[in-house]
């Protein structure tokens, strides 16, 4: 019976997402849905002197969910990186670029996040590495330009 070789060791894949924002849009979108569903109760036990009717009080607490599920929007930005290339997911977008489309991982001195330098001066925002996650953005970071790195040395 004979070994297969290992194959080359090369950089981990790299998967990524904020973590500060992610705690903050979830303690948020909660806080939002109690404060709605706490004033929709509230409203119609009080002498305001508007008549809240039953109506009235589901389209509030919809309302609420509809501003917890914007909150959780924030939640959404991620990034998978790989030997063959990035996909960032962003608020409403996900893309995935070839690393040889990729000219630079980047992060600006005083930018909030990192960013893909494209061709033809382009650039991609990468929210899922912001600069208040401090050490775990700068881990994220050079693991992602060690990929980089990787890809264009062969």
């Amino acid at each position: 019976m004979t070994r297969s070789e290992p194959a080359p060791a090369g950089p981990e894949p790299v998967v990524t997402r904020p973590r500060k924002v992610l705690i903050f849009a979830w303690v948020g979108a909660v806080a939002t849905v109690v404060l709605f569903t706490v004033v929709a109760a509230v409203l119609r036990n009080t002498q305001t002197g508007v008549y809240f009717r039953f109506a009235d009080q589901v389209a509030l607490v919809l309302l609420g969910l509809l501003i917890a599920g914007g909150l959780l929007l924030l939640a959404r930005p991620r990034v998978r990186a790989d030997g063959d290339g990035i996909e960032v997911r962003n608020i409403l977008t996900t893309h995935r670029y070839p690393w040889g489309d990729v000219q630079r991982v980047a992060f600006p001195d005083g930018a909030s996040w990192a960013r893909l330098d494209l061709p033809d001066d382009e650039y991609v925002s990468v929210l899922a590495i912001q600069a208040v996650d401090g050490t775990r953005a700068v881990d994220a970071i050079s693991r992602v330009r060690a990929l980089h790195a990787a890809a264009h040395a062969h």
